[in-house]
């Protein structure tokens, strides 16, 4: 077959159905919307995962027998109060503490400095001066760039007050309509739409199956294993037990890295209080079983309408759509892999005419 024919007959297979090309313009006209457009509508998407979550909440509430209007109403007061208790109490307290880590990170730095050192003199076979110096400068540049980077960045996010009163004005407001008034707006969506679109169905129903299984499971899961590392932290009396058990629990967003990326952090503070004992043992022994436990028993629990992707496809995922979309893009990358599976198996094909 020669290419121009071989084109054509792609064309004919895939792109034949009129639904088909529908799905490719709305699919490519969202992406488009969203990279153009996504830092203005980041109110908007912050409030539809928040909605996503409560209306969780409002489902479990109808099913004991709660009417319609006062379940929406109880979600959403539970809503605003977290929304306090976060702005009032626990961010001003993990402020004070990643301000301290920073200022106390030179000190422990030369802790572990003093410690490397004297390495070459117990295994003097395996290491040299040389390479220890090496190492210790380079690490240690690169983990005070990275908390000025970090503090930087909180900073520009922080800092603009415009900003931060256009989130705590519209999300709420957003939130609010968007579980109230979900029939009419999806209403509204719809009526742009053909009568008939089984396809677009197909694809709609799984997405939003897995959407909501999704970002209820990993809010979830955020929440319990956050709570398990400062109850675990606070236990063993360890400095900044607020800011590390909320950098833990933010770290499950990132498969198969986040928790190595959360243990260094976890492991210097603890060196740096502890020393080389045996605190500093079971303050990680403690950390690796309640990672253990996130990962055997917490997710099979919670996401047990688990996305059947390799974990390649995983990781792929969260590298390409995080480096678009930033932390929006690591959080919604498992569904919008998701959603390209579905497109995929839901996409019609004409079998080519016999010759």
């Amino acid at each position: 077959m020669k290419p121009l024919e071989f084109v054509r007959s792609w064309i004919d297979r895939h792109l034949a159905h009129e639904e088909a090309l529908l799905l490719l313009v709305l699919l490519t006209v969202g992406l488009l919307l969203v990279m153009w457009l996504g830092g203005t509508l980041a109110p908007a998407l912050t409030a539809l995962v928040f909605a996503f979550i409560l209306q969780g909440v409002v489902t479990r509430l109808r099913s004991w027998g709660v009417g319609a209007q006062p379940a929406v109403w109880a979600a959403y007061g539970l809503f605003v109060a977290i929304v306090v208790l976060l702005l009032f109490f626990v961010l001003p307290l993990i402020g004070r503490q990643l301000y301290g880590f920073v200022e106390a990170l030179p000190a422990i730095l030369d802790q572990v400095q003093a410690f490397a050192r004297g390495l070459p003199e117990r295994y003097p076979t395996l290491l040299t001066q040389a390479q220890i110096d090496m190492g210790l400068d380079r690490a240690r540049e690169e983990i005070v760039a990275a908390g000025q980077l970090v503090l930087e960045w909180l900073f520009s996010r922080l800092g603009s007050l415009v900003s931060l009163i256009i989130y705590l004005v519209l999300v709420p407001i957003l939130v609010f309509f968007f579980l109230n008034d979900k029939a009419r707006l999806l209403g509204w969506a719809q009526s742009f739409l053909p009568d008939e679109r089984p396809m677009l169905d197909q694809v709609g129903a799984e997405m939003n199956l897995q959407i909501a299984n999704y970002v209820r499971g990993k809010a979830l899961e955020i929440l319990i294993v956050g709570s398990a590392a400062f109850a675990t932290f606070w236990a063993f009396d360890l400095n900044y037990a607020a800011l590390l058990a909320v950098l833990v629990g933010f770290s499950v967003l990132i498969p198969f890295v986040g928790a190595t990326l959360a243990t260094f952090p976890v492991a210097l503070v603890a060196f740096g209080q502890f020393g080389w004992g045996l605190d500093f043992g079971w303050v990680l022994l403690a950390y690796g079983i309640l990672q253990a436990l996130d990962g055997n028993v917490l997710v099979p629990l919670l996401f047990s309408e688990a996305v059947d992707l390799h974990p390649v496809a995983i990781i792929i995922a969260v590298l390409a759509f995080g480096g678009i979309w930033g932390f929006w893009g690591v959080f919604f990358a498992i569904p919008l892999a998701s959603l390209i599976k579905a497109v995929i198996n839901a996409w019609p094909t004409t079998p080519p005419e016999p010759a």
